[in-house]
């Protein structure tokens, strides 16, 4: 049985290329409509600077713009962690993005202090674009970008970027899990 639940817990440029996960019946897109998206940013809630994602009036348009966001970050890392230089259309496309719905910064009075809070203009889906292009640009930059991994569970596309080098999957409660019962089941099936 498959988990389809969204994968989190990565940078979140990862988390959405995360979105796309093997099943036995092929390839299955985590936010293939709106409702999906919404679902995922509530998980994301606690990484995302505008409140209430759940209630955010996201369009098919939104989604398109998340959705090619997502393959230019996808194919943008998977340059980038071998050590390659990333396509320039998918530098570009992250570009576009970001320069769609650029932060602003703005200074305001929090009661006690001065405060700097970053606004970005657009529709939701928009500003929702950029910031997960901004997310990818600054791993893209980070010299740990070199460190992402394939989970190595054979049936598995999701990357990780390993908080210790020994780690081998996505998760341990998944392929992890998985692994080491197909490792049991060989070592006993001739019992």
């Amino acid at each position: 049985m498959v988990d389809l639940r969204p994968l989190t817990g990565e940078p979140l440029a990862l988390d959405l290329v995360n979105t796309r996960a093997n099943t036995p019946d092929g390839p299955v897109d985590l936010l293939a409509d709106v409702t999906q998206l919404r679902s995922w940013l509530v998980l994301q809630a606690d990484r995302l600077p505008e409140p209430a994602p759940d209630t955010t009036p996201y369009s098919d348009a939104d989604l398109a713009a998340v959705h090619a966001v997502r393959e230019h970050i996808a194919v943008a890392v998977n340059a980038a962690r071998q050590g390659e230089q990333p396509p320039t259309a998918a530098l570009d496309g992250l570009n576009t993005a970001l320069s769609a719905a650029p932060a602003v910064p703005r200074v305001g009075w929090g009661g006690t202090a001065v405060t700097l809070t970053s606004r970005r203009t657009g529709t939701p889906g928009t500003r929702l674009a950029a910031l997960l292009a901004e997310d990818a640009a600054a791993l893209l930059a980070d010299p740990a970008v070199l460190t992402v991994r394939p989970c190595e569970a054979e049936d598995c596309v999701m990357l990780f970027l390993p908080a210790h080098p020994r780690r081998r999957w996505c998760s341990a409660a998944r392929c992890g899990n998985r692994a080491r019962v197909a490792r049991y089941y060989q070592r006993h099936k001739g019992d």
